[in-house]
């Protein structure tokens, strides 16, 4: 089955390529509430590209090129401590974004973008921790077209990708992430105006390659979804328009 998808330049995250979050759900929610999505080339904007499933993977193509592969794998996360609302908002406070960020227009965490268009997610660094957190406050222009006040999952595979890259950021001007690889599990639903809490912690390090995990938290308290990223680190100007 194919199907013809764009990626609005709303979505983008470095200025010239689409969020990999966003475009890991793209591929990812074509499978199931779990799946495992890796990047190959940066995913254009505003272009016509082909979502294919072919034997149990999904594939996003343009033309001939492969800029992502899903499939359906299990995702082993444990989540940390969770805090409070509160607590996130503080944390928020302390985001490194606000202080220097290689793509200030991207649409999950880029501090130039106005409320109602980017998610605006900033991670901070909890008190004595590694662990980063930030509120977050989806509005209605992230609800499926069911209408029904629940979140797009895509929007959630968005969410949990830049919250995984704050406790990993390399230090020094002119570096910057960039999304590899993303396992997601999406265990329940978020809703318009809901409070929830943005989780990123740091797994290890193998030079350029960072691997970290990040969760949703619900008002209720409860994981909502819970994601594994490969981040690959980059010179930032190669990403610049």
């Amino acid at each position: 089955m194919n199907t013809t998808v764009q990626i609005k330049r709303r979505f983008c995250g470095p200025p010239e390529s689409g969020n990999g979050g966003y475009v890991c759900g793209l591929i990812g929610e074509a499978l199931a509430d779990t799946a495992t999505v890796r990047l190959f080339l940066p995913p254009p904007l505003e272009k016509d590209l082909t979502l294919q499933l072919v034997d149990g993977e999904a594939q996003l193509l343009d033309g001939e090129k492969l800029v992502g592969k899903g499939w359906v794998e299990a995702l082993d996360v444990q989540c940390p401590p969770i805090p409070s609302f509160d607590e996130a908002v503080e944390a928020a406070g302390y985001c490194s974004g606000f202080e220097q960020h290689p793509f200030p227009g991207c649409f999950v965490c880029g501090p130039d973008r106005a409320n109602g268009d980017g998610l605006r997610i900033f991670p901070g660094h909890l008190m004595d921790s590694k662990v980063v957190a930030a509120p977050w406050v989806p509005d209605a222009s992230l609800k499926t077209e069911a209408g029904n006040g629940v979140i797009d999952p895509v929007f959630i595979w968005s969410a949990l990708d830049c919250t995984s890259a704050f406790p990993m950021l390399p230090a020094g001007e002119g570096k910057a992430l960039v999304l590899g690889q993303m396992g997601v599990h999406i265990i329940g639903e978020v809703k318009v105006d809901e409070r929830c809490v943005m989780l990123g912690w740091p797994i290890k390090q193998e030079g350029k390659k960072h691997f970290s995990a990040s969760a949703v938290i619900g008002e209720d308290g409860s994981v909502v979804a819970m994601a594994k990223a490969t981040w690959i680190e980059v010179a930032a100007a190669s990403f610049q328009s």
